[in-house]
């Protein structure tokens, strides 16, 4: 599995279309059975002709590489007949998300908007609009990072040398005050004093991208020292843990070893800014691994503008309990217009456009949920320091529960909010929004589309809620042909007010203005899907 760093509009043509993968190159996982892995990958290498290494002992995962000019199906119809085997996957391609209360001393501080909005224009000469930020600097008032909280950039690498970045990279003591050549804490790798360069297979996970250190930089630049600028923790240790190469490209192999390393080394906080490629078992197994171990994998939404819950990106897409999956905004509050989002599988937004960080040869202005996502990373490391009792999930919770709602992420991300950092520290759930729907009166209302609906309809219903002056649908059970077959909503002046498709379960339509709406559902002549249900519409 190869993974890519690009540019915004290069990495929404990378995710399109199928999975890519790295030809001639799959991903093994072994079943859990007494047979050591030693004899099964020499079978395996010797069955179909290929060259096995071993990723995880523990997991049980190999990587393998073959010359065969067999399709990818034979091969892999081939492996699955090892009675030992337990999932074959491709090696896949990934893409990273970019493009191009105490206050900081800190003189470029003023260009953070994502850590405090007081209306200055962006980069790009935007003008923001004043608090649309994380609320950093009511945070620092309760705190501002730990020495103790490890957080793994999973990445280009970090340029560790970076006046910002080198006092708060994590040092390997063992290997800094070992013998050169000499794996001297026996984590299986030598010499690794600030990380590992898994794109090489060398010691060094120095960055000759910058993706990486622009991430780093917002979670982590020191603060308060003055000069430069500051991460959302002034003190932390970063773990520089390199998959992606040069180019942006890394495999899946790669990102395996980087995030079990990141879990196997003390790592909290796992930072993930790359996604793409298609679903892969072993990928999930490894982040859930590092759930076991206690920690909280970020990771970025995608640029493509897409729903993920009708179009799933990963790793942010995966069901597992620790991964928090960001969404970005601009300095006005509205979702980046090229942010993926998706009301079940995006959990929070972001800061992540035009975000100030380092960069290889001092700083610059980038864009995508590859900056959001070390923006929800740096508050995690936050929670860390605050509350070091605290489980993983619980921390994900309290940094869900305290979003602050924007009226521009309702019914794009899970929490309809932008992360508040001084809320999570402080617990404080913002007070109901009583523009959304949810909070309102309810009338109960059965309307049903067939299951499943046929090709080729078209119905219409129309809804009516005496004395009301707003109303709302909810659908609770929403299933259509994505971009194709859909209900459109009108108002009682005929202007339509929203149309839906694709997976919206549980979800309460746009608000609609007086007292009456008419539903039309039409569907083409392909796909036959569930349908929908609504069982009650909001009103005031």
């Amino acid at each position: 599995m190869r993974i890519f760093v690009g540019l915004i509009l290069m990495a929404a043509m990378a995710f399109a279309g199928q999975p890519e993968s790295v030809p001639g190159e799959y991903i093994v996982t072994f079943k859990n059975n007494k047979s050591p892995m030693t004899g099964l990958t020499k079978e395996l290498a010797k069955r179909i002709n290929s060259t096995v290494e071993v990723i995880s002992r523990t997991a049980r995962v190999a990587h393998v590489k073959t010359d065969s000019k067999n399709t990818p199906e034979d091969i892999i119809a081939k492996i699955k007949k090892d009675p030992n085997v337990d999932i074959v996957e491709p090696n896949y391609i990934y893409h990273a998300s970019y493009s191009f209360g105490q206050k900081s001393n800190d003189p470029l501080m003023s260009r953070l908007w994502g850590l405090n909005n007081s209306g200055q224009p962006d980069s790009n000469g935007q003008a923001g609009i004043l608090g649309i930020d994380i609320n950093a600097e009511k945070a620092w008032t309760i705190q501002t990072g730990s020495k103790d909280v490890i957080v793994a950039v999973i990445d280009t690498g970090v340029n560790y040398n970076n006046p910002d970045l080198k006092d708060n990279i994590w040092t390997n003591e063992a290997e800094l005050n070992g013998k050169d050549g000499v794996d001297d804490d026996n984590n299986g790798y030598v010499d690794d004093i600030h990380g590992w360069n898994f794109a090489d297979d060398k010691s060094d996970p120095m960055d000759n991208h910058g993706h990486g250190t622009h991430c780093s930089g917002t979670i982590g630049a020191k603060g308060n020292d003055g000069k430069g600028i500051v991460g959302v923790n002034w003190n932390t240790r970063i773990m520089a843990l390199k998959f992606l190469d040069a180019s942006g490209s890394g495999s899946l192999d790669n990102a395996l070893k980087a995030i079990d390393y990141a879990t196997q080394n003390g790592a909290k906080v796992l930072s993930n800014s790359w996604g793409g490629g298609g679903f892969s078992e072993t990928l999930k197994a490894a982040i859930e691994r590092s759930n076991k171990a206690g920690a909280v994998f970020v990771a970025a939404a995608g640029n493509e503008s897409n729903n993920n819950d009708n179009r799933p990106t990963y790793p942010a897409s995966y069901d597992v309990p620790n991964i928090i999956s960001v969404a970005a905004i601009d300095n006005k509050g509205k979702l980046a217009n090229f942010s993926n989002y998706g009301k079940s599988l995006v959990h929070v937004a972001a800061p992540g456009v035009n975000i100030y960080s380092t960069t290889l040869k001092g700083y610059d202005s980038w864009s995508g949920t590859s900056m959001a996502t070390p923006h929800v990373s740096g508050v995690v490391a936050l929670m860390e320091a605050q509350y070091p009792e605290m489980s993983n999930t619980e921390i994900k919770d309290w940094i869900l529960k305290t979003a602050r709602p924007l009226k521009s992420l309702k019914n794009k991300v899970k929490t309809s909010g932008l992360i508040d950092a001084y809320a999570a520290l402080t617990k404080e759930v913002p007070a109901p929004d009583m523009n959304d729907p949810a909070n309102w009166q309810f009338m109960p209302y059965r309307l049903s589309s067939e299951h499943p609906y046929k090709a080729s309809t078209k119905n219409t219903w129309e809804i009516s809620v005496p004395n009301a002056n707003e109303i709302s649908v909810y659908f609770s059970k929403f299933k259509t042909e994505y971009r194709f077959d859909k209900v459109s909503l009108y108002d009682a002046e005929g202007t339509l007010v929203q149309e839906i498709s694709g997976n919206e379960d549980e979800s309460f339509s746009e608000v609609i203005k007086g007292n009456y709406v008419k539903v039309v559902f039409e569907s083409d002549k392909s796909q036959e899907q569930y349908g929908f249900d609504v069982t009650k519409v909001a009103y005031r």
